[in-house]
């Protein structure tokens, strides 16, 4: 087989996964449209919920790895265990207790999160390029390209902020596509 038969039989799976899972895709879509409109209302109140939350995720996975680290102390790489465990504790309960000073961090590596997903999205694009819709995904790709270009700018400004609002404005994008794409493929 060439590589285009082997490109065309991959878009033939993702048509046919499409067709049958057009609901999933739906529902999805939906779900990421209300949770962008939310963050894009209150995104000072987003940004904060994002450093809370992954503070309180670093600082249970730290006192995880503490824990087994003390459990397990004569096994190989025990300092390294309990380096990144402590590491994470600090991490996590700087997070939670000074979450402005977080979101400047998370703003940063949002940025990169945003690039990364851009050139996914893109190449997802590019992949799915005969298929009704493609665009779409080009669009959210190019936009989260944009979005980073944005925060790289002006991130020690609006840091506040921003991170909440563009993740609602990315999640709006990324659930209109899903819906567009759903509907496209919907069996009737």
């Amino acid at each position: 087989m060439s590589k285009i038969d082997d490109i065309n039989i991959e878009l033939q799976h993702m048509q046919a996964y499409l067709q049958t899972h057009w609901q999933l895709f739906l529902a999805e879509g939906v779900v990421f449209i209300i949770l962008g409109l939310c963050a894009i209302v209150v995104p000072q109140f987003f940004t904060v919920a994002i450093v809370v939350f992954l503070g309180w995720i670093l600082l249970f996975g730290g006192i995880v790895h503490v824990s087994r680290a003390f459990v397990f102390q004569n096994m190989p790489g025990f300092g390294w265990w309990l380096v990144m465990g402590v590491l994470q504790i600090i991490v996590g309960l700087m997070f939670i207790t000074k979450p402005v000073a977080g979101a400047l961090t998370l703003t940063m590596l949002i940025t990169v999160f945003f690039a990364l997903e851009g050139v996914a999205k893109i190449s997802l694009a590019v992949m799915m390029r005969p298929l009704a819709n493609w665009g779409l995904i080009l669009f959210s790709g190019v936009t989260a390209l944009v979005f980073a270009l944005i925060i790289w700018f002006s991130w020690t400004e609006s840091a506040q902020w921003l991170l909440g609002l563009f993740l609602g404005i990315n999640m709006v994008f990324l659930g209109w596509s899903l819906v567009k794409i759903s509907l496209h493929y919907k069996v009737q």
